[in-house]
C-alpha cells in the first residue's frame, strides 16, 4: 500500500516515514502542493497525509482541489493550528482526520493504519500488470492464478513497479521508499531485489527493464 505525504519539512518526513516502514508502506513524497494535486489523479495511494503550512499554496486549498476533482484517498490533516474552527473547516472540505503538531509517533502510525483500513472499501487494493495481480491489502501475488512466494520488501518493490508500468521509477526513489532513512543500504541492494523478483516472475511474468544509470521499467503487457 502506498502513502503520498505531503509536506515541506524534511526531518519530519524522515521520521513519518521511520514510524511508517515496519508496517510495510510505500512512501511518495511531495513538499509542494500543486506538485501533489498534479500527480494524485495517475497514481493508487491509499493515504494522503496533508500539512497545511505548504509553501506554495495553503494545505485547505489542496484539499479542496483534490476533492473537488473526485479524489476519493482518505486525507490525514497535520498541522500546527489547532483550534476547534481550523479542525471543522478541514473536516468540512474533505479531510478524514486531523492531527495537530507536536504529535506522538505511536499515534500518528495508529491513525494512518485505521484511515487506510476505512478507505478499503472505497479503494480497489488490486494491481495488474498482464498475467501478474498484487493485492496490495493483504501483500500477496500471482500469476495465472498460481500464488507467487514474496518476502516484505519484494512486494513493496512490486508495488512501486506497477503502479507505474510503462514509466521509469528512478532507483533512488526505491532506496528512499523501502530503507529507513538511518537504515545502512549496500550499494547493490537494489539490484539483488530486482534480481529477486525478476527470478520469481519468470517468462510467465511481466519484465522489469533496466534503464542502466537510472532505474527501472516494469513493462506493461
Amino acid at each position: 500500500m502506498r502513502i503520498l505525504i505531503v509536506e515541506d519539512d524534511t526531518s519530519l518526513v524522515e521520521g513519518l516515514k521511520k514510524a511508517l516502514a515496519p508496517s510495510g508502506f510505500a512512501i511518495d513524497h511531495e513538499s509542494s502542493g500543486s506538485d501533489a494535486v498534479e500527480i494524485v489523479p495517475s497514481e493508487a495511494y491509499s493515504l494522503i497525509v496533508l500539512d497545511l503550512g505548504l509553501p506554495d499554496i495553503p494545505g485547505q486549498e489542496v484539499l479542496r482541489r483534490l476533492r473537488g476533482n473526485g479524489c476519493e484517498v482518505p486525507i490525514l490533516i497535520l498541522t500546527a493550528l489547532g483550534e476547534v474552527k481550523d479542525k471543522v473547516k478541514c473536516l468540512n472540505l474533505g479531510a478524514d482526520d486531523y492531527l495537530t503538531k507536536p504529535f506522538d509517533l505511536d499515534e500518528f502510525e495508529a491513525r494512518v493504519k485505521a484511515l487506510v483500513r476505512r478507505g478499503k472499501g472505497r479503494l480497489d487494493p488490486i494491481l495488474r500488470c498482464g498475467s501478474l495481480m498484487l493485492d496490495t491489502s493483504s501483500a500477496t501475488a500471482m500469476i495465472d492464478d498460481l500464488p507467487l512466494p514474496l518476502r516484505r520488501r519484494e512486494v513493496t518493490v512490486l508495488e512501486i513497479l506497477m503502479s507505474h508500468a510503462g514509466r521509469l521509477v528512478r532507483k533512488e526513489r526505491l532506496i528512499s521508499e523501502i530503507f529507513g532513512f538511518d537504515e545502512p543500504v549496500a550499494p547493490n541492494a537494489i539490484e539483488l531485489y530486482i534480481g529477486r523478483l525478476r527470478q520469481k516472475l519468470g517468462p510467465r511474468g511481466p519484465t522489469i527493464k533496466t534503464v542502466r544509470g537510472l532505474g527501472y521499467l516494469m513493462e506493461n503487457k
